[in-house]
């Protein structure tokens, strides 16, 4: 299974499968051992042993003491990231705003925005939780919202158009 591991503004991609694991393509030897009911855990790299300290902030996101120093760290599948890639737009280029809609069934848990606002490129539109996982969609290019169609607590189908965009000219703001 590949990761992408953020760690201090940081990416590391790691790929753990039965035979060992790789961090950024370099094979390492790694084990991690655990005492049962405790956060504690004995981390070994290499021929280095260290004690790890992790807790759980939200899918995904861990914070983790080790050696005196605290770390956020996102955790993120391989699916997950491709999932993300999709729902900003990513290697695409777009004209104008497109509309956003749900990459897949799901229940908006919030929506950011109302008709009028002008948006910024990447800005978050819609959080839709679909397969128990919280997948905020984002808007493709600039522009102002001309109609939002959900609300939070709908259910929403594949391809549903949730929030339209239209094209902001120079000098308009929110």
């Amino acid at each position: 299974m590949r990761y992408h591991v953020l760690v201090g503004g940081k990416r590391f991609d790691v790929e753990l499968a039965s035979d060992g694991a790789s961090v950024d393509g370099r094979a390492v030897q790694v084990t991690l051992g655990h005492a049962d009911g405790t956060p504690v855990r004995a981390l070994v790299v290499g021929a280095q042993a260290h004690r790890v300290v992790g807790e759980r902030m939200a899918r995904g996101r861990w914070k983790v003491g080790m050696h005196g120093r605290t770390h956020a760290i996102e955790v993120v599948d391989e699916r997950t990231m491709a999932i993300r890639a999709q729902l900003a737009g990513s290697g695409a280029v777009a004209a104008g705003p497109r509309p956003v809609v749900a990459p897949m069934p799901g229940m908006v848990v919030k929506v950011e925005v109302v008709e009028g606002d002008v948006v910024r490129a990447g800005q978050g539109i819609v959080i839709v939780e679909a397969m128990k996982m919280e997948n905020e969609l984002r808007a493709s290019a600039a522009g102002r919202v001309t109609r939002v169609h959900v609300q939070r607590g709908v259910a929403v189908a594949k391809d549903q158009i949730l929030v339209e965009l239209e094209t902001v000219t120079e000098g308009a703001s929110s």
